[in-house]
């Protein structure tokens, strides 16, 4: 099981993980070893609450598919458990990040002392354009 939060779990059974080779430097080693692990997430299909199913697929995060799958590659370290234990929490932060309730927006006006400034400085600016004109 996955924990999110208290009341959020996913079973492993609806994240699949897969072991891969990894990119870049690593000499002999990297051509030998599939240490990297690509994590795959259904989110139509898994278990979660449906609001955090509609705020994930709300975010706008290039690991989430038109189809709403997301796809976790990782690769930091060179041991296979602990780049599984990356993209897990990887996941993790990104279901907890859809689950929190976004803050409401209280809308506020400027001060008077804000205000004030700026027509001062548009003032000035209009001032300083009219002298830049032909003198007569």
């Amino acid at each position: 099981m996955l924990y999110i939060s208290p009341n959020i779990a996913i079973p492993d059974t609806e994240i699949t993980i897969h072991a891969v080779r990894a990119q870049g430097a690593g000499g002999q080693h990297v051509n030998k070893v599939s240490t990297a692990v690509h994590l795959r997430f259904d989110i139509a299909a898994s278990s979660l609450p449906e609001r955090c199913k509609e705020q994930l697929l709300l975010l706008k995060d290039h690991r989430i598919s038109r189809d709403g799958v997301v796809t976790i590659k990782a690769q930091q370290s060179r041991s296979q458990e602990r780049n599984r234990v990356d993209a897990l929490a990887r996941l993790r932060d990104l279901i907890h990040r859809a689950a929190l309730p976004r803050k409401k927006r209280k809308a506020t006006k400027p001060t008077r002392g804000a205000h004030q400034r700026r027509i001062e400085q548009k003032k000035k600016r209009g001032r300083l354009k009219t002298l830049r004109g032909t003198l007569e």
